[in-house]
């Protein structure tokens, strides 16, 4: 018999749990405790294990992953970090590229560095583009850096280097100078955190990381103690932001990797269903209780990217973010989740987000002191939830609280009574994550075409049917356990590394023996941090080079034979570059050069084949036990929707709109001209009516 597994997922509002044993799947949703994360996880944990009927000796792995490296960099709670750098570069994190993301405000706010310029420290040294030494490191002013730091009160220190993605010899010098007189301060190399070119990518990067790590760290810590003391014995690992698994070690190291490590479980959540039905083109929805995540997959495989920006001054405006070099999965995320506070702006229209009302005091219907509306308070006022059977009966929503925050919040300055106001609310919700998907799509070069939306989340579902209508998808599916699809994604993930390194290379001149031992050593170096789990399991690697026509300024993946290359194979790679030009720029550019800007090499484990039936349950066609009133969002109108178990559903059950599907963890809204069916997975399958 396999030892259960556990995944658990803290976001914003709601920490969510998975576990899977012999008898299927026991899944839970508990209030995050943002104070102390790790306290919500120690006793989520205890209650699903009892909820199993399961011993902590039982759990045979633990898969975690947070939002609290993001949240501390948007919060600006993280450590007190100080940043070594080359003589005449510490006014990099500030200057940036210097490109507006909007050109014409005249008092435009740039993001603040997370290091202030006088603990951007710098000393005398210089390599050149290829690593060679034109000023030797000054090691003396390096070690007159010690009492500054600890003047100063430095909690960790991000090293940044002018080309020392090349050569890290002096980056890995001045630590060795600097460690040994603060041993209690972590360092941070650009080296090692983000080894490629651009500057201001690679530091901000690493800033980043030496940001996070000591709060990430200690929690990491604080969680391996506590799961202990609980007796779980099994090993712990932590999810990446790009679809792998790793360990507590290497999450301690690279706290940056882990900051969309939520999101990226729902992506692969979407994937593995898509697979499973044979979805080729899918657009992956997750609502939950602060964000909304969309996602484009092709091929049962998430959209991928190594560019991502933490913590925007313009709300949606690219650019005005921290830029994070890192691996991610490829996804808009916008602050539209069930706990985005609703209000009136200057000009008199409804906006929701992105500041969130988190789980502490939560939405007014929640009875935790919050008095301003949220989406779920609108939700509840257009009849959408039943207030006593709320997150499985746990919560007993305050229906008169939600009508009066709706009421003066938003009602009262548009002249609306509470509920037209909540229509208003759930109506702008919608049309925000609508138009994401839409800008998503175009960014990506794909369409919404032929698409099917994979909703979860706990607010996926209820808001599916009118974001597909709003996108023009007439296709939705909500499997299984959809209000905790991300904890479940985390089940689904393979142990996987992913390692990125520059060496810049033209076709016209490609040196492939430089190539070849620069591959082998980034997948030496990533099979290194696979082996560490010890799972024994099969591996694969994914190669891939970034490139662009000589004078261009963003690259372009193109994917690799996973071995070693020969002069043969020059041609194809640049014939397959010329491809994927084509793809996103319609024809490419005859008779120009392409340059090679980086290289990464993934190795992951193959993941275990799914087996979907476990949760499956015998039951009649699903007669419904009650009714709800409910305003529908098109037409304003109330009627009564009939309201179904989704535990009572069987396969072949048909449910025509508008009608609910409750369960414990969310509800699923048929809406009118929809046509709802479970299949044989046990998954809602809906369609919507053609004229």
């Amino acid at each position: 018999m396999k030892p259960a597994r556990l995944a658990v997922d803290i976001g914003g509002t709601f920490t969510d749990l998975a576990l899977e044993h012999a008898a299927g799947r026991t899944t839970l949703k508990v209030l995050t405790t943002q104070a102390a994360p790790e306290q919500g996880v120690i006793e989520g944990v205890r209650a699903v294990l009892q909820t199993a009927g399961l011993g902590a000796a039982e759990v045979g792995m633990v898969i975690h992953g947070t939002t609290l490296a993001t949240n501390a960099i948007i919060e600006r709670k993280g450590a007190r970090t100080a940043l070594v750098t080359t003589q005449g570069f510490r006014d990099v994190l500030a200057m940036g590229n210097e490109s507006r993301y909007d050109q014409y405000d005249l008092n435009i706010v740039l993001p603040e560095p997370l290091v202030p310029r006088h603990l951007r420290l710098p000393v005398p040294e210089r390599l050149d583009n290829e690593g060679k030494v034109l000023l030797p490191l000054d090691e003396e002013a390096v070690r007159a850096l010690v009492p500054v730091l600890r003047g100063e009160g430095v909690e960790s220190v991000a090293i940044g280097l002018l080309h020392a993605f090349v050569n890290p010899a002096h980056e890995r010098r001045v630590r060795d100078i600097l460690s040994p007189a603060l041993p209690d301060i972590p360092v941070s190399l650009s080296s090692d955190v983000s080894p490629e070119m651009r500057e201001w990518e690679r530091f901000s990067t690493t800033a980043a990381n030496a940001y996070v790590q000591p709060l990430m760290a200690r929690y990491l810590r604080l969680l391996e103690t506590g799961l202990r003391e609980l007796g779980v014995s099994a090993p712990i690992f932590l999810m990446l932001s790009g679809g792998g698994l790793t360990t507590i070690e290497t999450a301690c190291r690279f706290p940056i990797r882990l900051v969309e490590s939520g999101p990226a479980g729902g992506a692969i959540f979407s994937a593995d269903i898509a697979r499973q039905c044979g979805l080729e083109r899918v657009l992956s929805f997750d609502m939950g209780g602060t964000t909304a995540k969309i996602c484009l997959i092709d091929g049962y495989r998430p959209q991928t990217a190594r560019n991502f920006e933490v913590a925007r001054v313009g709300r949606f405006k690219k650019g005005s973010g921290l830029p994070l070099r890192i691996p991610v999965i490829e996804m808009v995320e916008i602050g539209a989740g069930g706990g985005s506070i609703a209000h009136v702006d200057a000009m008199g229209r409804i906006a929701v987000g992105p500041e969130s009302a988190g789980a502490d005091p939560g939405p007014a219907c929640y009875g935790r002191g919050g008095g301003r509306p949220a989406v779920t308070d609108a939700n509840l006022l257009l009849g959408r939830y039943d207030p006593a059977r709320f997150a499985g009966g746990t919560m007993q929503l305050d229906e008169e609280a939600a009508r009066r925050a709706m009421a003066a919040e938003v009602g009262g300055s548009l002249g609306l009574d509470a509920a037209m106001a909540a229509l208003g609310v759930v109506e702008m919700v919608d049309e925000n994550m609508a138009n994401a998907a839409r800008v998503h799509a175009i960014e990506s070069g794909a369409s919404q075409d032929g698409r099917t939306l994979i909703a979860f989340g706990g607010g996926g579902p209820v808001h599916a049917c009118r974001v597909a209508e709003k996108i023009g998808i007439s296709r939705v599916l909500v499997p299984s356990g959809a209000g905790v699809g991300s904890a479940i994604g985390f089940l689904r993930a393979p142990v996987g590394y992913e390692v990125v390194r520059s060496l810049y290379q033209r076709f016209s001149s490609f040196d492939v023996a430089a190539v070849n031992a620069l591959l082998a050593d980034m997948a030496r170096e990533a099979k290194a941090v696979v082996a560490e789990a010890g799972s024994g399991a099969a591996i694969t690697e994914t190669r891939t080079a970034y490139m662009r026509y000589v004078g261009q300024g963003h690259e372009i993946p193109v994917e690799l034979p996973a071995r070693e290359l020969g002069e043969a194979d020059v041609a194809t790679i640049r014939a397959a570059y010329d491809t994927a030009y084509t793809r996103f720029y319609d024809r490419p550019v005859p008779g120009s050069d392409v340059e090679i800007m980086s290289y990464s090499v993934l190795v992951a484990t193959v993941p275990e084949p799914t087996e979907p039936t476990a949760q499956l349950r015998s039951g009649g066609a699903g007669g419904s036990a009650r009714a709800q009133l409910v305003r529908d969002t098109m037409t304003g109108e109330v009627g009564s929707w009939p309201v179904h178990d989704r535990a009572s559903l069987a396969p072949g059950a048909r449910i025509a709109g508008p009608a609910i599907i409750a369960e414990d963890e969310t509800s699923t809204l048929v809406g009118p001209g929809w046509q709802a069916a479970i299949d044989a997975f046990g998954y809602i399958e809906m369609e919507r009516e053609t004229a």
